[in-house]
């Protein structure tokens, strides 16, 4: 097959109930499928039932994001894959755009449509908006979306352009790209792996772009409130993680000493604002990369081996300083 939609499920009987209709009616130009991560409710009978164009392949147990889309991406066969979370509306014409786009141009290996909000139809969704960037301190951040700030869509962001990293709640990549260097690292879980996957897709030398002519409608938070401890963890471990991998040389020391304050100062204000599992998720997102630093180091120079020349690098901004400081909340202003 050219295109496989791929959307990785663990107990989500409801979610697809509600979105997966949207999924089936609009991707005529592509397989779709349901990587099941060892649901243990009926979502796979569910399917079995009502969509029988719609294919399974099973997990043998739940590896989260990044190792369950690595594990049933084995076995599953096609040029591209379309990363599609499961608690995403797409619309009509959503698939042919992207594809073509990436047809035109065998050095795109990863494309994002426009992720506007399932709840607020008129704006950008938190997870990915029109297209993502770093800081150089390693702060994700969106055109259409800088921390909780999140931008109405106007049309302001209607052009194709180059981005650092795509969201993971819709990714289209080549097949042979993800295979290549090692799909997303498992050990992330959940959480920031699609950036730090392409990082490394553009040290290898490839482009990532948004394409506008896409669009689809995203629900957000189906796995974890923004508020669960967990969530906190894991994505300042993951940030850290990724930034260790993937910094250069040059930069990572006095990287690592900035972020290390301003986590700590993160810390402190979730204990001073009545979160103390927030508080406690930052120590231990830290004693995790403390007690994993060979093997991160081991990663980091795994990587450095496929390091390209001019690739696309994150930038030297100061998002924090941008936005808290300077009141700038919008990517227009930043930029």
């Amino acid at each position: 097959m050219k295109t496989a939609v791929v959307i990785l499920n663990w107990n989500g009987k409801k979610l697809l109930e509600q979105f997966l209709p949207s999924v089936v009616l609009h991707s005529a130009a592509a397989d779709v499928i349901v990587a099941d991560n060892a649901s243990t409710d009926d979502s796979n009978d569910f399917i079995k039932k009502n969509y029988s164009s719609v294919s399974i392949v099973k997990n043998k147990e739940n590896f989260g994001y990044a190792g369950g889309y690595d594990e049933a991406l084995k076995n599953i066969d096609a040029e591209y894959y379309i990363l599609l979370n499961s608690d995403v509306e797409v619309t009509a014409n959503w698939i042919e755009p992207a594809i073509a786009l990436m047809d035109r141009d065998k050095t795109i290996a990863v494309c994002q449509p426009k992720i506007k909000s399932y709840a607020d139809r008129a704006r950008f969704e938190y997870a990915g908006a029109a297209g993502g960037y770093i800081d150089r301190y390693g702060y994700p951040y969106c055109r259409g979306r800088i921390f909780n700030t999140i931008e109405e869509d106007t049309g302001q962001y209607d052009d194709e352009k180059e981005i650092f990293w795509a969201s993971g709640a819709c990714m289209f990549i080549r097949a042979k790209v993800f295979h290549e260097l090692g799909g997303f690292d498992a050990s992330f879980f959940a959480h920031m792996e699609e950036i730090d996957l392409c990082w490394r897709i553009h040290r290898a030398g490839f482009k990532i772009l948004y394409c506008p002519q896409s669009t689809i409608y995203h629900l957000g938070g189906g796995t974890l409130d923004k508020n669960n401890p967990r969530k906190t963890y894991l994505n300042f471990r993951n940030n850290l993680t990724m930034i260790y991998k993937n910094a250069p040389d040059e930069d990572l020391q006095a990287i690592w000493r900035i972020r290390t304050f301003l986590d700590r100062l993160a810390a402190i204000k979730f204990l001073v604002s009545g979160h103390p599992g927030a508080f406690v998720a930052v120590l231990k997102a830290h004693w995790y990369c403390f007690r994993h630093k060979d093997e991160l180091r081991k990663k980091r120079i795994e990587i450095k081996s496929s390091v390209k020349q001019n690739y696309f690098a994150p930038n030297h901004i100061n998002i924090i300083t941008q936005y808290f400081l300077k009141g700038r909340k919008k990517f227009s202003e930043i930029l």
